[in-house]
């Protein structure tokens, strides 16, 4: 019985990343803000627990992120814009779903909500 139990373990420790929400991909959307909608753009690779990939930038180059995370159907990054030679990071926190992704960011200790879709 213990063997049965320890290979039952050792199955399920196995299947957890296929329970992982897969944000691999192109993702877009829009954050409002006092002066508009700002379009947002996304492309992520996760391996494991590490998501790596890019954002869209002001200038529209591509900005990558940074200290990526995959927790089963949560992400968190950072990413840091550079205005005029002022460095400024932002963080994110997300939860995937398989067409979007409900996001939250942090600018300065001011929170903003917003959702991308798979593109």
């Amino acid at each position: 019985m213990k063997k049965v139990f320890v290979v039952l373990v050792g199955l399920l420790l196995l299947a957890a990343p296929a329970f992982a929400a897969d944000v691999d991909g192109k993702w877009a959307g829009t954050v409002s803000t006092p002066m508009g909608d700002l379009p947002v753009q996304y492309e992520f690779k996760a391996d494991g627990t590490s998501l790596t990939g890019t954002t869209l930038g002001f200038d529209g180059g591509s900005v990558p992120i940074k200290n990526g995370k995959v927790d089963g159907d949560k992400i968190s990054f950072t990413v840091t814009f550079d205005f005029g030679g002022m460095t400024v990071d932002l963080s994110y926190t997300g939860v995937v779903s398989a067409s979007e992704i409900k996001m939250t960011g942090d600018f300065m200790g001011m929170p903003f909500e917003f959702t991308v879709k798979k593109a």
